[in-house]
């Protein structure tokens, strides 16, 4: 079983290797994690990762400039394989970003990625730092994972979010005054706003139930 993580130059691409490879190791599961800008190397992953840093614009540049990988990307989603989104990347999985103009997204789940507009004026944006999830609805990715004021804690880094077109796509919020979309699915598609790859034992423990993950 492979597990491929998407290289389109925009990523965090050692660290969400280095996690994958350890909850796999930790579960006793005996996938291969490969980091690759090879769409063919996609298309034929078991699971696929695509990660992101920086503005959506740029990052939908980058995913563009690799021939054939949005081919790759689709591939993927219509053979109903487990896929990923991290941080932009899962931003990247709705249908238009609004960061520096409007640029078209991947059209996975329905919405816009807009900036974060906290109710309180004093918090700062980007929003980063440790936040508990409030679950809106339940997800195989959150087996397991102590949830709400009392929970486990993730880590955020992002001035945009992405609000889906309807709520059945969101799984989870955190508070940054007011709620801010941490985690959407739709079908074999996830994503989440925060990094799981920093977010110590949440973010090894959501990694391990995407392993497992069967939509």
């Amino acid at each position: 079983m492979t597990v491929a993580i998407i290289d389109f130059g925009a990523g965090n691409l050692r660290s969400a290797a280095k996690a994958l490879e350890h909850a796999a190791a930790r579960e006793r599961r005996s996938e291969r994690i490969v980091v690759t800008s090879d769409p063919a190397v996609v298309a034929k992953a078991d699971r696929v990762v695509l990660p992101g840093d920086g503005a959506f614009r740029d990052c939908r540049h980058n995913l563009d400039a690799v021939p054939g990988m949005i081919a790759a990307i689709g591939e993927t989603i219509a053979a109903g394989k487990p896929f990923l989104g991290i941080c932009v990347g899962m931003q990247l999985l709705a249908d238009r970003g609004l960061e520096h103009g409007e640029t078209p997204g991947l059209g996975l789940v329905p919405g816009e990625v807009r900036a974060i507009d906290p109710y309180d004026p004093t918090l700062k944006v980007p929003h980063m730092g440790w936040n508990t999830l409030d679950v809106v609805s339940d997800h195989p990715l959150l087996a397991g994972i102590p949830v709400g004021e009392d929970g486990w804690h993730a880590f955020f880094l992002h001035g945009y979010e992405l609000e889906p077109a309807d709520e059945t796509y969101l799984v989870a919020t955190a508070d940054y005054g007011g709620p801010v979309t941490a985690i959407v699915a739709r079908d074999n598609v996830a994503g989440t706003q925060f990094h799981p790859e920093k977010s110590q034992k949440l973010g090894l423990a959501l990694i391990a139930n995407f392993l497992a993950w069967k939509p």
